[in-house]
């Protein structure tokens, strides 16, 4: 059956939003646009119909693996998280004890992991050596230029 899919009550409507788009706006989009690529005639060396087949085939690509996803699902809500342990959904606080510096990061799951806006999923590094931690741990989190030592500040929903 493969792995399920932890998404918290956020994600999953992102990914409803994202297949909602797909569907609706997108696919449409898409088939405007090789219609009028196939209106320009010879399909061979046609490279706007050959881009719009290609997102096309992205598009459903996506919404297949967004499918697979909410059916496997389990949906994290606000009783389930817990705030003296560390687990998918809550946010934890931590300060790097060497440096000095604090970092809030939300633990998600893996379909919604999002570094860049500090959502990190649960199966990647630092999100695995979080996880089932409690305030006041020291946590040491390897990373390429060696191991990182956080304490964990805070734990909350």
């Amino acid at each position: 059956m493969g792995k399920q899919n932890i998404l918290t009550i956020e994600g999953l409507a992102k990914l409803e939003d994202e297949l909602d788009f797909l569907k609706s706006k997108k696919r449409a989009e898409i088939a405007l646009r090789i219609k009028q690529a196939l209106a320009f005639g010879d399909i061979s060396e046609n490279s706007e119909y050959d881009e719009a087949k290609n997102e096309q085939a992205f598009i459903e690509g996506r919404i297949v693996q967004i499918e697979n996803i909410l059916k496997t699902a389990k949906v994290i809500d606000d009783e389930d998280i817990q705030t003296d342990i560390v687990s998918v959904g809550c946010k934890v606080n931590l300060r790097d004890v060497e440096l000095g510096d604090e970092v809030e990061y939300l633990i998600g799951g893996s379909a919604e992991a999002d570094p860049i806006n500090l959502k990190i999923s649960n199966e990647s590094p630092v999100g695995k050596a979080l996880i089932g931690k409690t305030i006041g741990s020291i946590v040491d989190i390897v990373v390429p230029d060696g191991i990182i030592k956080y304490e964990i500040l805070n734990i909350k929903k």
